[in-house]
C-alpha cells in the first residue's frame, strides 16, 4: 500500500482481497485504487460524495431558481413591487414600472414614499406599515392613487426581505358593476312606478322575469307567463315585427322601439310600445328585457 497526501492508494489485487478494510479506511480518507500501477478509482465515503457533487448540484439549482424567479417576477401581468423593512424599493417588475410611467432602474433603492409622493395619505400606506412591522397580509379595492377614477386592486404579502405589493387595475370591474348596479335600480324604480311593464326574456323569447305591472297588463299571475315566448303574449299580427325587433338587437347590440300589442286573458288586445334591449354577461349574450308602457 503507498500512502500519499490526503489518501492511501492501494492495487486492485490487494484491494479485492481485503475490501471490508479499505471500506472503512475510506471513510477517514479516500482510497486510490490502481490497475497496472495507473490510478483508476476513488472510494470515498457517501458525506465525501455528496459534499463533492450534490453541492455543486445543489449551488447550480439554485442559480437556476434566481434566474426562474428573476423570469416570473418580469412576466407577471400585475404590478408588483418588493420593499425591504425600511421601506425602500428593493425588486419591481415592468409592469409596475409602466403604472408608474417611471424606469425601473431608476426606482431601485428609492423609498417607497420617493417613488410614490402622496401614498402617505391613503389608506393602503397603513396596510403596508403593519405588513412590514406586523406581518399582516391584506388584499382589496382601492381607490387609485395615482390617477383620479382609477380603481387598484391591491394585495399585501410579508416576505423575509420585507414585503410584496401586487396591484392591478380593476377600473373596468368596477365600473361594470356601478353600472350594473345602477340598471337593477333603474328597474327597482320602473317596479316602484306600477305603470310600466318589464319583463327578462332568454335567447329563445322565453320569459324569465315578468313585473307585476306587466302581469296586471295581461291580466295574469306573473308565474303564469313564465317560461312563454314573448311573442305569444302579443297579437298574431305583431309577432313577427317583435322577432324581427329582436333578431336586430341581438345582432347589432343597440336597443330597438317598436309599437305592438299584448292579448289580456279575456282576449281583449291592449296597445303597448315595447322597448328592447341586449342584455350581455361578460361572455356572451344572455338575451333582452322588454320595457312595456300603455299606448
Amino acid at each position: 500500500m503507498e500512502t500519499g497526501q490526503g489518501h492511501d492508494r492501494v492495487s486492485a489485487a490487494d484491494f479485492i482481497r481485503g475490501f471490508a478494510n479499505w471500506r472503512m479506511q475510506a471513510a477517514r480518507r479516500p482510497v486510490v485504487v490502481t490497475h497496472h500501477g495507473k490510478d483508476a478509482h476513488v472510494l470515498i465515503s457517501l458525506d465525501d460524495y455528496r459534499r463533492m457533487g450534490w453541492a455543486g448540484e445543489g449551488e447550480a439549482s439554485r442559480a437556476a431558481l434566481r434566474e426562474s424567479q428573476i423570469l416570473l417576477l418580469e412576466s407577471v401581468r400585475d404590478a408588483l413591487i418588493l420593499v425591504d423593512r425600511e421601506r425602500r424599493i428593493v425588486a419591481i417588475n415592468p409592469a409596475a414600472a409602466d403604472m408608474l410611467e417611471v424606469t425601473a432602474a431608476s426606482l431601485i433603492g428609492q423609498p417607497l414614499c420617493a417613488a410614490l409622493p402622496t401614498i402617505e395619505t391613503t389608506l393602503i400606506f397603513h396596510h403596508i406599515l403593519r405588513m412590514i412591522d406586523h406581518r399582516e397580509r391584506f388584499s382589496g379595492d382601492l381607490p387609485s392613487l395615482l390617477r383620479p377614477g382609477q380603481w387598484i386592486h391591491a394585495d399585501l404579502v410579508p416576505l423575509p426581505v420585507g414585503g410584496a405589493i401586487i396591484l392591478r387595475d380593476v377600473s373596468e370591474a368596477i365600473a361594470a358593476l356601478e353600472a350594473s348596479d345602477a340598471r337593477a335600480a333603474a328597474l327597482r324604480a320602473i317596479d316602484a312606478d306600477g305603470g310600466i311593464g318589464h319583463a327578462c326574456i332568454s335567447l329563445r323569447e322565453a320569459v324569465e322575469y315578468a313585473n307585476e305591472a306587466l302581469a296586471a297588463m295581461l291580466g295574469v299571475a306573473d308565474d303564469a307567463i313564465r317560461r312563454v315566448k314573448f311573442s305569444a303574449l302579443l297579437s298574431v299580427g305583431r309577432r313577427a315585427a317583435f322577432g324581427e325587433a329582436l333578431e336586430a338587437v341581438l345582432r347589432g347590440g343597440k336597443p330597438v322601439r317598436i309599437e305592438s300589442e299584448l292579448v289580456a286573458r279575456d282576449g281583449a288586445t291592449v296597445p303597448v310600445a315595447l322597448a328592447i334591449a341586449e342584455r350581455r354577461n361578460a361572455y356572451f349574450s344572455d338575451g333582452a328585457v322588454v320595457i312595456v308602457t300603455r299606448r
